[in-house]
């Protein structure tokens, strides 16, 4: 069951890391979680429809998982694109840390994760892979949205993994009146109940 305040900053609870076995890039890895995240014990559905739907991401680009959880997108792009520089970014401190230790288990020197605000502003990316918080409500999720997807770097994407009915189509519709003309959305593939969105930044 996963923990009704797995976006808090600080969720309540001790944290107290224990082992988790994975797959992610095609291998078993052996990484850490803990209580007081989204989906502690395993890769849920939605993320593992995006990592097996989403084209590889930009092999030396700046790349960004927004909402990373104890990391699994964050570091599979890591390991898809060892030439990239990952961002992850998560309000859960838990999930901040987590991500960071996760990499480092896997030898993986190119993961940054970090609370939203310690990003750069000026950065662009040139993928973005996220399976959005849905659940922390419209608003919030809108404007962490607006946030994030307008830095798309010129002629990167955005892949977004949403459950149909969690209102992915509603949300397609939203992405496209909101964002600017240099922007497109479109839904790329269903896979089970989930759809994934890409959104498009013009090349010029």
């Amino acid at each position: 069951m996963e923990s009704a305040h797995y976006f808090s900053a600080q969720p309540a609870g001790p944290f107290t890391r224990k082992p988790l076995t994975v797959e992610l890039a095609g291998e078993t890895r052996q990484l850490q979680t803990s209580s007081g995240i989204f989906s502690p014990d395993n890769i849920d559905k939605g993320t593992a429809v995006l990592l097996a739907e989403a084209p590889a991401p930009a092999p030396q680009g700046t790349l960004l998982d927004i909402g990373c959880g104890w990391g699994p997108i964050a570091l599979t792009m890591a390991l898809r694109a060892p030439h990239s520089q990952v961002y992850a970014v998560d309000v859960n401190e838990r999930c901040v840390t987590l991500t960071n230790e996760n990499a480092a288990l896997l030898g993986l020197g190119n993961v940054m994760a970090s609370t939203p605000d310690a990003v750069d502003p000026e950065l662009r990316f040139d993928t973005i892979w996220s399976n959005p918080p849905i659940r922390i409500g419209k608003d919030e999720l809108h404007a962490l949205l607006l946030l994030w997807l307008p830095r798309l770097a010129p002629g990167g994407s955005a892949w977004l993994v949403v459950q149909k009915n969690l209102g992915s189509d509603s949300l397609q519709r939203w992405l496209a009146a909101e964002l600017d003309s240099s922007f497109t959305v479109t839904r790329e593939s269903t896979s089970k109940s989930f759809r994934i969105l890409r959104v498009r930044k013009a090349s010029h």
